[in-house]
């Protein structure tokens, strides 16, 4: 297994933990810096597995597959916490469910066609607007659990609603950019 599969392979292994940390009984204060380290490091190794193919020369059909399967993996988990926790609607992480199920659709469309779909322009920038709501989220769920800075949770909540809803619509944005490939690619085949 090359680096940058197995950084990504330990990106899926964080997932679970940091589900099983978020609901943890009682939502003690020392699940806060271990959430936050299990977020921060699971977004690192999401950049270093990257790189890691890309200087090493060990980009593969596979690792272009893996990889957006891992970080699919970790942000809806990371979500359904937050949905869980009443930060994030869950209507909204139902549409993200969606569009990744339809990019996972048409990823195996194209492989069936013999072409592997990578990553696009749209779906990097799709995953920077999750980091950011999800860190966003993370913060306020970190403030209430050290019951501090009380005053502004409300604030922090609705800005989290927002930073979301604004991921959620360019996420499908990014879903119809990947559509067009798609018709295109199957276009290109039929003739």
């Amino acid at each position: 297994m090359s680096l940058a599969n197995k950084l990504t392979f330990f990106r899926i292994i964080l997932t679970p933990v940091f589900f099983i940390i978020f609901i943890f009984p009682g939502k003690a204060a020392w699940t806060v810096p271990v959430l936050i380290f299990i977020y921060i490091v699971s977004e690192v190794t999401d950049l270093l597995d990257g790189l890691a193919a890309r200087k090493l020369n060990e980009t593969s059909d596979f690792g272009k597959l893996f990889d957006p399967f891992a970080d699919t993996l970790m942000q809806i988990t990371v979500f359904l916490c937050f949905v869980i926790d009443g930060i994030f609607p869950a209507f909204l992480l139902l549409i993200v469910i969606y569009r990744e199920f339809g990019i996972l659709f048409i990823r195996n469309m194209m492989l069936k066609n013999g072409v592997t779909l990578g990553a696009r322009f749209s779906g990097k920038l799709k995953t920077v607007s999750y980091i950011v709501a999800g860190g966003f989220a993370l913060l306020t769920v970190s403030l209430q659990r050290l019951g501090i800075f009380e005053f502004i949770i409300p604030y922090f909540k609705i800005a989290a609603v927002v930073i979301f809803s604004i991921s959620v619509l360019i996420s499908a944005i990014s879903f119809f950019d990947y559509l067009v490939i798609y018709r295109k690619t199957q276009n290109n085949i039929q003739q």
